[in-house]
């Protein structure tokens, strides 16, 4: 993201200078361009709000990945994907852009109504000035609050309240969201290991069985991945393993 940023402001202050240089190089005079930096007196509001809003937007640009892996599903699909790689023990197969690329868009998925309903209560609001900016922050958090409390186990929310040293709250809205944020993300990780650990058992199975044959052989010198690869593969393709597994990712958030 930075990059990104780096290159826009090269080629906007490269346009700027080129445009200028160029025709003054047609009259035979050669141009050194001059940057400056400064604060100076805005001539009205209007100006002073366009500069915060841009500042404001390039920081929550810089936020969006962030936001993306701590406050949806993506931690819970991309964990549980590596699992499912690394069970099958095909290495680099799916490789990491997919892996990636498959969990940002199940995300997308997952996430969708939650989205729709925060562009509808907030953001199509706020853009047609009828509610303020805290009113459109505090509607855009509720339905994004509540996603992350439906997966939020109560025993990490109490271990995160305990920490922060906050009175025992009465109800849920009266939970601060800095507090729900970490308790969600730590309750990710624990259903996607404990997903993973169900992915990896058939698999693990297949390998002792695989490994005993090989050594009632005397077959001692062969690995035996070489061997179980196939076999989980096989049937992982006979159980329709892409089906069950993504299926069961996203109903796990139903």
């Amino acid at each position: 993201m930075r990059r990104i940023l780096i290159i826009v402001i090269g080629i906007v202050l490269l346009g700027a200078w080129a445009t200028p240089a160029l025709a003054q190089q047609a009259s035979g005079q050669l141009v050194v361009p001059q940057v400056t930096l400064g604060l100076g007196q805005a001539e009205g509001p209007e100006q002073v709000s366009t500069a915060v809003k841009i500042m404001l937007l390039i920081t929550v640009l810089a936020l969006v990945p962030s936001f993306l892996m701590m406050l949806t599903s993506f931690t819970r699909i991309v964990v549980v994907l590596s699992f499912m790689r690394q069970a099958l023990g095909t290495q680099q197969a799916p490789t990491n852009q997919i892996v990636l690329g498959l969990s940002l868009f199940l995300t997308v998925f997952v996430m969708f109504p939650v989205w729709t309903q925060i562009h509808q209560d907030a953001v199509k609001p706020y853009m047609a000035e009828e509610i303020g900016y805290e009113e459109a922050y505090t509607r855009a958090i509720e339905p994004l609050r509540h996603f992350m409390l439906k997966q939020t186990r109560e025993k990490e929310l109490a271990l995160f309240l305990k920490i922060s040293n906050l009175p025992k709250p009465q109800t849920v809205d009266d939970v601060p969201t800095w507090v729900i944020v970490p308790a969600f993300v730590t309750s990710e990780l624990k259903t996607a290991f404990m997903i993973g650990f169900l992915i990896w058992l058939p698999f693990l199975i297949i390998d002792m069985v695989i490994a005993a044959v090989l050594m009632s052989m005397g077959m001692l010198m062969l690995p035996p991945i070489m061997i179980s690869l196939p076999f989980k593969l096989l049937v992982f393709v006979l159980a329709d393993g892409w089906f069950l597994l993504i299926g069961s990712l996203v109903n796990s958030f139903a």
